[in-house]
């Protein structure tokens, strides 16, 4: 789950991390409004959307250049800036060429930085432990530094059961080359970002730029927080800064239904039972020249009920041309399934031809009930192995 900049400040902002006073916004007039409260000289109108490169990014269809980080120097500029993001899309490297409808704003104190670093947590699965990231050329080049110059890349290993400890956090801060009257703050923010990473079971925390502001003041400029969906059962309290308007529509209907759901852009639809299998389709779709047009993990127990939702989520997508079924029934005979297909193509109606390959637990039977159904539901077509599967699915599809 993703949440906004201005939340995963405040989320900082409770564990001890010093960030820019800030006011949120949703209309123009607020903007103006909201510029006065901070003093009136000055401040910078930040849009509120769940992608990166904001600053970088440009307004869809708007005639000058406007990105969705932008410095106000008087009211009149607040309240403009303000009007043209809410009725422009933002267009950024992680949007795509659509754009994404900016709803929310914030009007952030002027914190003009002299200096800009980069500072983040995130799961070393190679070590198997949390890491401490952080660089001395934060911003928004910080993708490249990691590509052009890794060794500028610090990491110090953070083990969960203690967090990072004070004396971690002081060495980093000095590698990173902070005056030592900046240590403190430094140390604050980053024993913050362990914190919540830690405490909230989050999946990635990310402060860029950690800025030192002409005025000397080490904040928290922008930050950025993901977290782990599996966890969200034990923060009920995070629920409620989901913001389902940044959300593919598709994708949370099938969260309801306990389906792991990925849109794409290709046109073979894919249903599969197991993540990894469903990976492994995906390559061989690519393979044989199609393209997938989801990622679907109906998971190791797919019902009837679970196999017509997901039937009805593929379909709902008009690119579509093809649907690849691809199960190992293990835990789930495939006779079972075989079944709940049956149903689902009664209920549904397939108007895309459906390769079936079903392998495992009572895969003869399986095969029985589908080839018994041939006539009434011409569109299900049952496969011998992955290869052919796949192979027919890219060719029906075209």
């Amino acid at each position: 789950m993703k949440i906004h900049e201005y939340q995963a400040k405040e989320l900082l902002a409770a564990a001890g991390a010093p960030i820019p006073r800030h006011i949120v916004v949703r209309s123009a007039e607020e903007a103006g409004r909201a510029f006065d409260e901070l003093g009136g000289r000055g401040a910078m109108i930040k849009a509120q959307i769940h992608a990166g490169g904001r600053g970088a990014g440009q307004l869809k269809d708007y005639p000058e250049k406007l990105g969705g980080v932008k410095f106000a120097p008087t009211r009149e500029k607040a309240v403009a800036i303000a009007a043209a993001m809410l009725a422009h899309k933002l267009v950024t490297k992680q949007t795509g060429p659509d754009g994404q409808k900016i709803s929310t704003l914030i009007v952030q104190a002027d914190a003009e930085p002299a200096k800009e670093y980069y500072l983040g947590m995130v799961l070393d699965r190679s070590i198997g432990m949390p890491v401490m990231m952080a660089s001395a050329e934060g911003g928004m080049d910080i993708e490249e530094v990691a590509v052009r110059s890794p060794e500028k890349i610090l990491k110090i290993p953070v083990a969960p059961e203690t967090g990072l400890w004070p004396f971690q956090a002081q060495k980093l801060a000095f590698d990173l080359g902070f005056a030592p009257e900046q240590i403190p703050a430094v140390v604050k923010i980053m024993l913050a970002v362990s914190k919540v990473y830690l405490d909230k079971d989050a999946s990635i925390v990310e402060v860029n730029p950690l800025a030192v502001t002409k005025a000397g003041e080490v904040v928290v400029l922008d930050a950025k927080i993901d977290f782990d969906d599996n966890a969200l059962f034990r923060h009920p309290e995070l629920q409620t800064l989901r913001d389902l308007s940044e959300e593919n529509p598709t994708e949370i209907r099938a969260s309801q239904a306990n389906l792991n759901y990925i849109q794409l852009d290709g046109n073979i639809g894919c249903l599969v039972n197991g993540a990894g299998l469903a990976m492994a389709t995906m390559d061989i779709i690519h393979y044989h020249g199609g393209k997938p047009a989801n990622f679907l993990d109906v998971g190791g127990g797919v019902t009837a009920e679970g196999a017509i939702e997901a039937f009805r989520i593929i379909l709902s997508d008009p690119g579509v041309k093809g649907i690849l079924v691809n199960i190992f029934g293990g835990i789930a005979k495939c006779d079972l399934i075989a079944e709940a297909l049956v149903k689902a193509g009664r209920e549904v109606g397939f108007k895309v031809p459906v390769v079936v390959r079903l392998e495992g637990t009572n895969s003869d039977k399986a095969r029985e009930i589908l080839k018994s159904v041939q006539s009434e539901l011409p569109m299900i077509r049952p496969a011998a192995g992955l290869t052919e599967a796949a192979k027919m699915v890219v060719d029906l599809a075209k």
